[in-house]
């Protein structure tokens, strides 16, 4: 009996729109990192991109559940000796909104070539529009 490795097929791809206002952070993630890596199609592969493109409307307006606003940090390094910048989970929603969603998903997502390929379908705005409209994206239920 012969298995198949599936291909990625060009046409296949859809487009989902999700409207982030009121959704928990982390369960919103996972939904859209499972749909950016194609788990939700019967044809899904590790190895191959089968995921579809998903945009993120009013990214500002996620909640989390606790004190996850003041405790949660993200931390990055600027590569010099103290160069550690911390910045609260509370004032990048009020300054980059669109990093959260952006972080939580590629902490999701797989490391390598294929995660970074798969991250770049994701299309996340502060606010309710878009320029997609000629994609004609669906509602993706949560």
């Amino acid at each position: 009996m012969k298995s198949t490795n599936p291909q990625p097929v060009a046409n296949s791809k859809e487009w989902f729109v999700v409207d982030a206002d009121g959704q928990t952070l982390g369960r919103l993630a996972s939904r859209i990192a499972s749909v950016l890596r194609g788990k939700h199609k019967p044809t899904f592969s590790t190895s191959v991109d089968m995921g579809d493109f998903v945009i993120v409307l009013n990214a500002g307006k996620v909640v989390v559940s606790g004190n996850k606003l003041i405790d949660k940090v993200y931390h990055r390094h600027t590569g010099y000796p103290g160069g550690i910048r911390s910045i609260s989970l509370e004032k990048l929603l009020q300054e980059k909104p669109t990093e959260a969603i952006t972080k939580a998903v590629k902490g999701m997502m797989p490391d390598g070539v294929l995660g970074t390929a798969q991250l770049r379908k994701l299309k996340v705005y502060a606010d309710a529009n878009h320029p997609h409209e000629a994609q004609m994206p669906k509602e993706l239920s949560l």
